[in-house]
């Protein structure tokens, strides 16, 4: 499946750039073209003169080229490739990539790039352990990015732990199948809604949830890679998503939610509705701050929010599918089949917060998904991988549709 892809490679300063010599071999042998952009540590650690022989390219480092002044455009290389690997990704240059620091030629083609990037970090055990290196790596997470575990082993330093480059075959798996993912939802149009609401008390108080909206962006960005044009109802959150076939509309309240998905919900045909939407908001709503008085008692009344699930699966056709999402903390089992019912779902993502690394804030999940006709569990795995299999799911009921 990388026949014909345009690969941007880059390589850093790491002992582990000895092994994209082997990632290049691999991915032109399967049909890809590769051209590498190196930061100058990476030139320590391997020379040009070899990366260009394996590619039949010349290497890219610098913005200009020393000999004759030639500029090279990273947003030219963003917009020319199909994917970009950055292997190896060293603590620097993830932490460069996560908050913008454009100070070479691999950074600027980053920040360019408008397709599929894949990072495979390396660097040692402690450096991988660090807090400022996870907070990084899930920040690259929450822009979409796909990220490529290092694997356990001895590293240079002689010590054993998790900071090894993920072998080059491995890799070029990795990239393999992602671009060998199917096409089955080509001409689809899919309506996600994602993240918490907001319920104003004040100009500066609200009822919300703790919902990261990471597993509808997951979902977004799974039904856009298959060819949908996805259209994502968003609620306050922290995160970007990537995929040009995205379009994307913010929201805050649940009211200013339904409203959107009462729009696009009759074009669409299918809708995830993975948003953790507040039941409940306040009856009225305070146009100044409210101040804390000594020995008084505040009261806040609240008034029920718009059903979307329920109001949507009323006016659901047959040619449409509806899924719902189910965050139980009891009766996990009788209360997401209950509500399959009662809201008219096609099917529904059960998730509970008695399950460790699953629910609110993670990027992990543990789901089971119920229809009518049964359940199927499904192990802890990251969200990117669970909104893999939802999708999968979806599109073998979007099979059974009718025309």
């Amino acid at each position: 499946m990388l026949k014909g892809k345009k690969i941007v490679l880059g390589i850093t300063g790491s002992i582990a750039a000895y092994k994209a010599c082997y990632i290049i071999r691999g991915l032109i042998k399967r049909g890809a073209e590769v051209q590498v952009v190196v930061t100058p540590a990476g030139k320590e650690f391997i020379t040009p003169i070899t990366l260009s022989a394996l590619t039949s390219k010349p290497v890219i480092s610098e913005f200009f080229a020393q000999r004759d002044g030639t500029w090279n455009s990273h947003v030219d290389l963003g917009l020319w490739a199909d994917a970009m690997l950055i292997a190896p990704a060293t603590a620097s240059t993830i932490g460069k990539m996560a908050n913008g620091i454009a100070d070479n030629m691999l950074i600027t083609t980053y920040l360019s790039a408008k397709a599929p990037v894949f990072v495979a970090p390396a660097m040692d055990l402690d450096m991988y352990a660090h807090p400022s290196t996870r907070k990084n790596l899930d920040t690259l997470r929450s822009y979409g990015n796909h990220i490529i575990e290092p694997g356990t082993g001895e590293l240079a330093s002689h010590l054993v732990g998790k900071g090894r480059m993920e072998e080059p075959e491995n890799i070029i798996r990795v990239l393999d199948e992602f671009f060998a993912s199917n096409t089955d939802l080509q001409g689809k149009r899919i309506m996600i809604t994602a993240g918490p609401t907001y319920e104003k008390i004040d100009p500066v108080r609200f009822i919300g949830n703790y919902s990261s909206g990471k597993m509808g962006f997951a979902l977004a960005e799974e039904c856009a890679r298959r060819g949908a044009e996805v259209t994502l109802i968003a609620g306050p959150v922290q995160l970007s998503a990537s995929h040009s076939r995205i379009r994307r509309i913010d929201v805050e309240s649940a009211q200013e939610m339904y409203e959107a998905a009462r729009t696009c919900f009759s074009a669409s045909d299918a809708a995830i509705l993975c948003a953790a939407v507040a039941d409940y908001r306040p009856e009225e709503v305070a146009d100044k701050k409210i101040k804390r008085e000594k020995e008084r008692e505040l009261e806040l009344r609240l008034v029920a929010t718009r059903d979307i699930a329920a109001e949507l699966g009323s006016v659901k056709r047959k040619d449409q599918l509806l899924v719902g999402f189910a965050l139980e903390t009891n009766d996990e089992g009788r209360n997401a089949k209950d509500k399959l019912e009662r809201k008219n779902f096609d099917f529904i993502v059960l998730n509970s917060l008695n399950d460790k690394g699953a629910g609110f804030r993670y990027d992990t999940n543990k789901v089971s998904i119920i229809d009518r006709q049964g359940r199927r569990d499904y192990p802890l795995k990251p969200k990117t991988e669970v909104a893999l299999d939802i999708v999968d799911y979806l599109c073998e009921m979007m099979k059974r549709l009718p025309e």
